[in-house]
């Protein structure tokens, strides 16, 4: 058996008040075109499916057409479970009657020990959901059990869930290799600037030991493809990348083959984007002769100017060879720009410029060249006359 882990898609984010939704169902595309090349027998979204709890009504019918595409061209269920941007309640309504046409919501706390069974001409696998939680909904759902320990912390309620699984899949499907799909933070594994925290100190953080003896598991929540204390137990990382943060991440798809042995392979896909988010850097005349000549001009830009002086309007002169320039930094400024601003003056005098140097940078910046001597010398005298005028009043 084949499937497809991915995750954190998303749907519907803004990204510096830009929409994403033309970039994700581009991507999207790309998807359904790797289940089809590798005829695979599921499809498992590991969390975060919209962006917010209320998606906007384009993210839900886009997101509602591509399972639809699934469905019709290519029959295989979807499994899915809530993440901590949905809300799991909007998420999963109709999902007992949507089961019927293959697409399999897990979104519920008290329903983790009811699997997917999904039978192949080979193989049976069963698919369990962990979807996100914290201490105190497991706690509220699970109050009449008799619990061994308290649920105090995120650790203690998805070890306590985890542990729940397994020995459901013990007691019922003791030979059928078993596949978790769980969003949560596992302690020591890298995140970055994107993802929402689960709470405040590190808290949120839970252990990988209680996953070992799954065949495989599907985890969601953290944006960067990547394993933790064992091969089997990976982020496929998000569908795209969401911050500068992420610009070096190698983003994709996780193809997993599994038997009835357990797990046969795992295989990382890699996928193209619409638009990239990436970095530039240098001065601002180098960026801008490298905007130039690049073939990915569109793509979402940080650009970080080195140049230490003044500059009038960098990000409309970037936009114009990067259109789509969205954050600038100056690298050099602060430190080079604060002691090149003073006066060479004692430390009592004020930090700060005369108005003939202001104004000849600010000529400099606009005609692209500086003051002649005659120009400055009226330049001079207006500004003189100006002050005695003030003193005067």
């Amino acid at each position: 058996m084949r499937f497809i882990h991915t995750s954190d898609w998303h749907i519907g984010r803004l990204f510096q008040n830009i929409s994403l939704l033309d970039d994700q169902l581009f991507v999207l595309k790309q998807i359904k075109q790797y289940a089809k090349d590798y005829n695979v027998d599921a499809l498992i979204v590991a969390g975060d499916i919209f962006d917010r709890s209320v998606p906007p009504a384009e993210a839900v019918d886009a997101l509602n057409n591509f399972f639809q595409q699934i469905e019709d061209e290519l029959a295989i269920p979807i499994i899915m479970i809530s993440g901590n941007h949905d809300s799991a309640k909007r998420l999963r309504f109709g999902a007992k009657q949507m089961q019927k046409s293959g697409l399999h919501i897990l979104a519920d706390v008290k329903a983790v020990t009811e699997p997917v069974i999904v039978n192949t001409d080979t193989d049976t696998v069963a698919f369990y959901g962990i979807p996100y939680h914290d201490p105190v909904e497991v706690r509220e759902a699970f109050a009449s059990d008799d619990l061994e320990s308290p649920i105090k912390t995120y650790d203690d309620a998805h070890t306590f869930l985890a542990n729940k699984v397994l020995a459901h899949k013990n007691e019922h499907h003791k030979n059928m290799p078993a596949v978790l799909l769980s969003h949560c933070f596992i302690d020591g594994a890298s995140e970055s600037d994107s993802e929402r925290p689960l709470s405040i100190g590190g808290a949120d953080r839970v252990s990988w030991q209680p996953l070992v003896d799954f065949d495989y598991v599907a985890l969601g929540h953290l944006h960067g493809p990547q394993y933790k204390g064992a091969e089997h137990i990976r982020y496929s990382g998000s569908l795209m990348k969401y911050s500068f943060s992420e610009h070096k991440q190698k983003k994709g798809v996780t193809l997993v083959e599994i038997n009835s042995d357990g797990l046969v392979k795992q295989e990382h896909l890699a996928i193209k984007v619409k638009h990239d988010l990436r970095i530039v850097e240098g001065s601002l005349e180098e960026i801008i002769n490298a905007g130039k000549v690049d073939e990915r001009n569109n793509d979402y830009i940080l650009a970080k100017i080195s140049d230490s002086q003044v500059i009038l309007d960098p990000i409309g002169r970037l936009r114009q060879v990067y259109p789509n320039v969205l954050q600038i930094e100056r690298t050099n400024f602060d430190n080079v720009s604060n002691s090149r601003l003073s006066n060479n003056g004692s430390l009592g005098q004020a930090n700060e410029r005369s108005e003939t140097e202001v104004f000849n940078d600010f000529f400099k910046q606009v005609m692209a060249v500086e003051l002649s001597n005659e120009q400055l010398e009226l330049l001079q005298q207006t500004v003189s006359e100006a002050k005695a005028d003030m003193e005067a009043k």
